[in-house]
């Protein structure tokens, strides 16, 4: 009875050690299944990064966004101060406002379209003002009613505003020489003119603008 008892606990003995073996994180077997666990593991965490990263053909838009439509926010100001004198202004988030002529502006109706551009509006000439520095010595501050170009077609004239109430930082001078470029890119290279408004006084004058699907609607554009 005593020798049976003794391999008993030998083979129980002998056991439990193989078990703790096995249990054991040095043992092969036990890196091989953790392996497997951490493959699978990884390979979801992929596939779900992969997914967030990588859109859907079908989500993709047909045309991409312009560096406009990406960096900016549009406003449009329709019929400001006289019917048919529609501008618009991009708005950077830090602030900065571009102003120009939107497509629907009365000048483009004209027949050839704007042929010239002036500056000399007013008591000033605009294309004069050079800011330099980080605080934008020499920038004149302008009412959003103020008149800041003239564009000219073959028989009329028209008057172009500020629309923002700030400092002008610069205009744009290549019209001068090049005022066809309202007529192929007004709302790009074709740009008026770069203002920087006081916050305070770019949520005043913001209500009076509109949207780029509410323009589209008021002009009847699809």
């Amino acid at each position: 009875m005593t020798e049976l008892s003794a391999d008993n606990n030998l083979q129980s003995r002998d056991h439990n050690i193989n078990t703790s073996i096995l249990q054991s994180p040095s043992h092969p077997n036990t890196f091989q299944s953790s392996g497997i666990e951490d493959s699978t593991d990884g390979d979801i965490e992929d596939e779900e990064l992969r997914r967030l990263l990588v859109p859907k053909i079908e989500d993709l838009p047909l045309t991409p966004p312009t560096a406009i439509q990406s960096n900016f926010i549009t406003y449009y100001a329709p019929d400001f101060m006289k019917p048919g004198h529609d501008q618009y202004v991009h708005r950077h988030a830090n602030g900065l406002c571009i102003v120009g002529l939107a497509s629907t502006h009365v000048a483009f109706k004209d027949e050839g379209g704007i042929t010239g551009v002036d500056f000399n509006v007013g008591k000033a000439d605009r294309s004069g003002i050079k800011v330099t520095g980080k605080r934008k010595k020499n920038a004149q501050h302008f009412e959003s009613n103020t008149a800041l170009c003239k564009v000219i077609t073959k028989d009329s004239s028209y008057i172009v505003r500020c629309c923002v109430k700030g400092s002008l930082l610069e205009v744009n001078e290549r019209l001068m020489k090049q005022p066809g470029l309202l007529n192929s890119s007004a709302d790009r290279e074709g740009y008026i003119a770069i203002f920087m408004p006081k916050l305070v006084d770019w949520r005043k004058v913001e209500a009076s603008f509109v949207g780029v699907e509410e323009y589209k609607r008021l002009r009847g554009i699809s």
